[in-house]
């Protein structure tokens, strides 16, 4: 039986708990936009950690018959924020500052957190 994209969204973010991420927390957004149905947000430590993180989502990925969707970053620079858009499903791997400032939680409230 396929896995539905709930439950990918909390096995990514199962994931990302195991590899040490902070705050994990996964919303459903599908009632509120036409473009994704899952937010999954995490902390991370450093750009290192980040990285990590990103090869351990890749592997899932891989295993899951999922795949990247390329997005357009306006900067170059900065490892604050690293998005990965699986289409029904968008990862943010965020630094502690970068996540206190965009409030993602907080913006998009109107969602269902499912963990």
């Amino acid at each position: 039986m396929e896995k539905t994209d709930q439950q990918k969204a909390l096995e990514i973010a199962k994931v990302l708990q195991d590899e040490k991420a902070n705050d994990v927390a996964v919303l459903d957004i599908s009632g509120l936009n036409s473009w994704t149905d899952y937010f999954v947000i995490a902390t991370v430590n450093s750009a290192v950690h980040s990285q990590g993180l990103y090869k351990s989502i890749k592997e899932y990925i891989s295993e899951n018959d999922m795949e990247i969707h390329k997005t357009v970053r306006k900067s170059s620079q900065g490892e604050d924020w690293n998005l990965i858009d699986l289409g029904n499903v968008v990862i943010h791997l965020m630094s502690e500052e970068a996540r206190g400032f965009y409030e993602l939680e907080k913006l998009w409230h109107a969602g269902v957190k499912l963990m």
